[in-house]
């Protein structure tokens, strides 16, 4: 069997497989044990687990299950909670205004956590049942709601970036500073589309009356800026001493959870339920990531051993097109896998093969980064299997179905797409930090 035949099967087992049901790490593992039994024998095992090995034992991964505790010390304190009602101090005047206040809590969150489930659900919980009784249209809260959710994987400290770092094997802290821009103009962006459609037709999302600002439980800019202090203070401790060059990206992870856990402790809100429900979601959260990756690990290694990255290297590069056109490809290609995979597995799959593609056509792979992550965000919202949407679901009243949720996603995905095409055209949108 040739190396074409062999790329056809495997892609056409993989897709076979999920179709069952099976979990994306079954099936990556098992995809890979087949095609090493049966492309090489049994002598070929240990050069394919020297590839697990070399994943679960890199030293920055560390970081993952510490953002991934913060955020869930996060979820269980009424910090997020404060930082929403501090900002309808400063919004609640503008037609619009909460929906703005819930992209703007949205942005702190992410640069708090980088973990986009966890900020999906207590928007949901905070924001949606408010803006819908103040008769905001149903389809722009939900889509504010996703939309501000789905920015942890632009925001440092992003997961999604620090997996790319580790498999790209480039800078994280590059990463970080890179993505800076990107989801300050996606947030910017959400804000814009808010406030037009407010302003064109003030009913889709009314000013707060004077009566809802004097039940809201922070009255005075003094109260609401001693509550953003807070998660400002946690926020400036893991990309503070980052980008001031104090600490490694684990190493700020750790101060991270440190700043959290002390801040929940001041402010009385510590107990031991909330610690053992924690460390249980972080539990679970990175076991599904570390098992995923140990799949796709040993799902890429076979594929290597038998020259697959070599062959799709010499398929893209062979086309006798621009360098920018076989860029818009491999985008295609993310864009596509993540309507139906996980943003972990699209990473692990595509990542070894396009990251040495982007490097040959003399691009910059912490620019290619950015790119990835943007699709990643795009992929928390695509329909048919947006994770986005599921997460609200949950949590969402009763009246809100899931066609409603990925119909009010729909304008959001165009920002995005957007967003991505400014990135593709001006490079140095994200990159001029660097």
């Amino acid at each position: 069997m040739d190396i074409a035949t062999g790329t056809w099967l495997l892609v056409g087992a993989i897709f076979a497989l999920l179709v069952t049901g099976l979990p994306l790490a079954f099936v990556t593992g098992l995809v890979a044990l087949s095609f090493t039994f049966g492309w090489f024998g049994p002598m070929a095992l240990p050069l394919v687990t020297s590839r697990v090995y070399g994943f679960v034992t890199e030293y920055s991964l560390v970081a993952v299950p510490m953002f991934v505790l913060m955020a869930s010390l996060l979820d269980r304190s009424g910090i997020a909670r404060d930082l929403f009602n501090a900002m309808r101090v400063f919004a609640g005047r503008l037609p619009g205004g909460v929906a703005i206040q819930t992209v703007v809590v949205a942005f702190f969150l992410a640069a708090l956590s980088g973990i986009i489930g966890g900020e999906i659900v207590l928007l949901g919980i905070l924001a949606l049942p408010q803006m819908l009784r103040l008769g905001y249209d149903k389809h722009l809260s939900i889509g504010v709601v996703c939309a501000g959710g789905s920015l942890g994987t632009m925001m440092p400290p992003s997961i999604v970036l620090i997996i790319y770092g580790l498999i790209a094997s480039e800078s994280i802290a590059d990463l970080f500073t890179a993505a800076i821009t990107p989801a300050v103009l996606l947030m910017g962006s959400y804000i814009a589309y808010v406030l037009v459609r407010c302003l064109r037709n003030p009913k889709l999302g009314p000013p707060l009356t004077d009566e809802e600002r004097a039940n809201n439980e922070i009255k005075t800019r003094g109260q609401a800026l001693k509550a953003i202090l807070v998660p400002g203070l946690i926020a400036f401790l893991v990309l503070g001493t980052i980008y001031g060059g104090i600490a490694s990206v684990t190493e700020a992870a750790a101060m991270g959870v440190f700043g959290v856990f002390l801040a929940i402790l001041l402010r009385g809100e510590f107990s031991v339920k909330v610690l053992h429900q924690s460390l249980g979601q972080t539990l679970t959260t990175c076991g599904m990531i570390i098992w995923i990756g140990i799949g796709a690990a040993a799902l890429v290694g076979v594929y290597n051993l038998m020259g697959g990255n070599r062959f799709i290297s010499q398929m893209i590069m062979g086309l006798d097109v621009a360098p920018i056109v076989i860029m818009l490809v491999m985008m295609a290609i993310l864009l596509v896998l993540g309507m139906f995979l996980d943003w972990i597995g699209v990473a692990m799959l595509t990542l070894p093969i396009f990251v040495p593609i982007v490097v040959q056509l003399g691009y910059d792979p912490v620019w290619f980064g950015i790119l990835f992550a943007v699709n990643m965000q795009v992929s928390f919202l695509s329909p048919p299997f947006g994770p986005a949407a599921f997460y609200l679901k949950g949590v969402a009243p009763p009246s809100v179905s899931l066609k409603d949720i990925f119909v009010s996603l729909l304008p959001f995905i165009a920002i995005q797409l957007c967003v991505l095409a400014l990135l593709l055209l001006w490079p140095n949108l994200a990159m001029w930090l660097v």
